[in-house]
């Protein structure tokens, strides 16, 4: 079970102790002693935050001066990042109030066909607290921000309850922890309060990076200097972090072909599917309790509008997580025949933004399956409607635990062989990542 921790009066470093308890975080996930005095903000005041710090207008009508009026911010970039005064993990930490508990016009929003808090919803949350710590962290004496901070990751996000409750209140809470030249690396934490104590519901981490007025060059940030050993700690867990991404995006299936031994998982496949009765590699035949892939995927459409703009009037990158999440839940939902409950989101990439106007395609596919666990893999795609170009502008990976014993996914082609085994890798990850913890779902 689950260690509660009371919020009020306490410090993060209880805070710190009884998430290890929990066994939602290790001891390089160690929160520093930064929540003193902090008062929490209200949910729906982050994005107004944002948009004044940037000085983004409420009216999309007024966006093009809105925009023309940043580039005049361009000269008070810094040269370089020395330049910049350095911050301290606790300059950007943050605490954002959810009170569904006591306001339940907010409740609706959030809830579900089943009475419980929809999680995409949670998904736009993190990525509008993330980009806030951000600009926290980089905040100008003049209260000018010449950045455009985006997100340009979600590393992993962890989650430790199957359900979240839509009548009691939510914090959310949050920091920098590692910063490179251009980029910064930002942990948080979502607790949920019952009886007037909270314990822990999901740790995030998200990737964002800073560029110039235009968003159209990187732009250096304030360095960080880590205060005491645990957020050295953190620190270090930063520089690790980063380290792991460039070898698991090194060891792609699109650059490098498969290892020996996931060679032999796709051979051994291929013959398990094969017709006995004929002597022939065309003969394929499904083995039972079992699905081909082709079978297995679901396509859905957006018009990109612009009440889902962000403040820099392209598509909110909360709203693109959400609308794949519910896409990636509806086609496990189909696949396993019952509810399907969320484990872990990995390695979103945002590789292009999503402008106004445009088409958007998404399209989910269960990649990977193993006992009750579905790996889900959404891609999603603009179409120009002028120029009817099509480019990749983000890659989703959801991992799903169904209430019973899900049907084994098998590909047929070589395409989808490598789509098994890249969602077999990021499972994988997952499930090593949560190794050593409690299961506390």
């Amino acid at each position: 079970m689950l260690a509660a921790v009371r919020l009020c009066g306490l410090s993060s470093r209880l805070l710190s102790r009884s998430l290890m308890t929990a066994g939602t975080l290790n001891s390089k996930d160690q929160l520093p002693d930064m929540n003193e005095g902090s008062i929490p903000i209200h949910v729906n005041n982050v994005r107004d935050r944002l948009r004044a710090i940037v000085g983004a207008s409420t009216n999309w009508s007024d966006h093009v001066q809105a925009m023309e009026e940043r580039k005049s911010l361009q000269s008070l970039l810094a040269k370089k990042q020395e330049d910049l005064p350095p911050r301290r993990m606790k300059d950007s930490y943050i605490e954002v109030l959810l009170p569904l508990g006591s306001q339940p016009q907010l409740r609706e929003k959030y809830l579900n066909v089943y009475n419980n808090v929809r999680f995409g919803r949670i998904l736009e949350d993190l990525d509008s607290l993330g980009v806030l710590i951000c600009y926290t962290h980089t905040k100008a004496a003049s209260g000018q921000t010449p950045l455009s901070i985006v997100t340009a990751l979600v590393d992993k996000i962890d989650l430790c309850k199957k359900l979240i409750y839509p009548d009691c209140d939510i914090k959310l809470t949050g920091h920098v922890s590692w910063v490179g030249k251009t980029s910064m690396e930002v942990k948080m934490h979502m607790l949920q309060q019952h009886d007037g104590v909270y314990s822990p519901v999901l740790d995030a981490t998200f990737v964002m990076v800073a560029r110039d007025p235009e968003n159209k060059r990187p732009a250096f940030v304030n360095m960080i200097i880590p205060d005491g050993p645990e957020e050295e700690n953190l620190f270090k867990q930063g520089e690790l972090n980063k380290t792991r991404r460039v070898a698991f995006s090194t060891a792609s299936l699109l650059k490098m072909a498969p290892t020996a031994d996931e060679r032999n998982v796709v051979h051994d496949m291929f013959l398990n599917t094969l017709d006995t009765r004929t002597v022939s590699f065309r003969s394929r035949v499904l083995p039972p309790n079992s699905v081909w892939m082709e079978d297995a995927k679901f396509k859905g459409l957006e018009i990109c509008h612009p009440q889902q703009r962000n403040i820099f009037n392209r598509i909110f990158g909360g709203f693109l997580m959400r609308k794949a999440y519910e896409l990636g839940w509806a086609t496990a939902c189909s696949y396993g025949g019952s509810r399907p409950y969320v484990v872990a989101v990995d390695d979103i990439m945002f590789q292009r933004p999503v402008e106004i106007g445009s088409l958007l395609f998404l399209s989910s596919q269960v990649c990977y399956t193993e006992n009750n666990h579905i790996q889900v893999r959404v891609h999603s795609e603009v179409s120009d409607p002028d120029t009817r170009e099509h480019h990749t502008t983000n890659i989703f990976h959801f991992t799903y635990m169904s209430e019973k014993e899900v049907p084994r996914i098998v590909p047929q082609t070589y395409g989808e062989s490598m789509l098994y085994l890249d969602g077999k890798r990021h499972y994988d990850a997952v499930i090593k990542s949560r190794n050593g913890q409690n299961d506390c779902v």
